[in-house]
């Protein structure tokens, strides 16, 4: 089924994001993680591509896994980085066979050990390209990510915006945001592409802080900022890891609530492979729609 259809129905759409692991017990981990989610019936679950593309047979393999064998949607990522035209028709073609119906284009990260994207002869240099690539092999949902706070090579919010903007007039059929933990940046940059024109459905990716050291890592690569009260609080308990995960299983969950009044139209979980904290807040987030 495409996501897209479930997004127009109106109803608040829960996804988790995992990556292929690299060892065959963290294989036997993730299947167990993803498994437990099945009871919480996710909307769909989204597999990443790998730092340069290393993990796009595990990514192919396990997005039809999931779908076929746990009956919940799957989406696969898929980057720019070092494929040309001809491998990039060859993954696609593969994930279609495969029952895979959703993409989520990106241009992607270096490969380990570079500082500067650089396109392969023959592929890709932008996202919006990629996503146009997609819809010409008929991919019947495009989607591709966006960055409330600007993407790390964007000099501008502006200029950030104007690349969004060529991946939605390219054909992506929603997005998704990077991580980030002020609402108040995703409502202003939902109003921002709105003025621009981009009216297709944008829903807020929520990283529930597991490990202090960790998430600072992440926040400095991909631009997004702790708040200076979470960030206090946060260093207050950096030496308790019990007391960081209850921390940022709270902070998640009131967070995806003022997300969902606010209109969002849903929650994208980026897990690091891990259920618990994930379960826990879309489990409340549940029980408080029932109240």
């Amino acid at each position: 089924m495409r996501i897209i259809d479930r997004l127009k129905a109106g109803y608040p759409v829960f996804s988790f994001e995992f990556y292929p692991p690299k060892t065959e017990q963290g294989n036997e981990n993730l299947w167990n993680a993803i498994r437990d989610l099945k009871s919480l019936q996710p909307s769909f679950i989204s597999v990443t591509y790998g730092a340069g593309g290393s993990t796009r047979a595990k990514t192919r393999g396990l997005t039809s896994r999931i779908k076929a064998e746990l009956g919940i949607e799957a989406m696969a990522h898929l980057t720019c980085v070092g494929s040309d035209r001809a491998e990039i028709k060859e993954i696609v073609e593969d994930l279609l066979a495969g029952g895979v119906e959703n993409i989520l284009c990106l241009r992607g990260d270096p490969p380990k050990g570079e500082s500067a994207f650089e396109a392969t002869e023959g592929g890709f240099s932008y996202g919006n390209e990629l996503v146009a690539y997609a819809n010409e092999l008929n991919v019947p949902c495009v989607a591709a990510a966006c960055y409330p706070e600007g993407h790390v090579d964007s000099p501008t919010l502006r200029e950030d915006l104007h690349h969004l903007k060529r991946k939605v007039d390219a054909g992506a059929d929603f997005l998704i945001s990077q991580l980030f933990f002020d609402n108040r940046q995703y409502f202003d940059f939902v109003d921002r592409a709105r003025a621009v024109g981009i009216d297709v459905p944008i829903v807020p990716g929520i990283m529930p802080i597991g490990n202090f050291e960790q998430i600072q890592r992440f926040t400095k690569m991909c631009g997004a900022s702790i708040p200076e009260q979470l960030l206090e609080e946060l260093e207050k308990r950096k030496e308790e890891p019990q007391a960081i995960h209850e921390l940022g299983v709270a902070y998640a969950t009131i967070q995806c609530l003022g997300l969902l009044q606010g209109g969002a139209p849903g929650i994208h979980f980026y897990t690091l492979n891990k259920s618990t904290a994930t379960r826990e807040i879309l489990s409340a987030l549940r029980m408080h729609a029932r109240l």
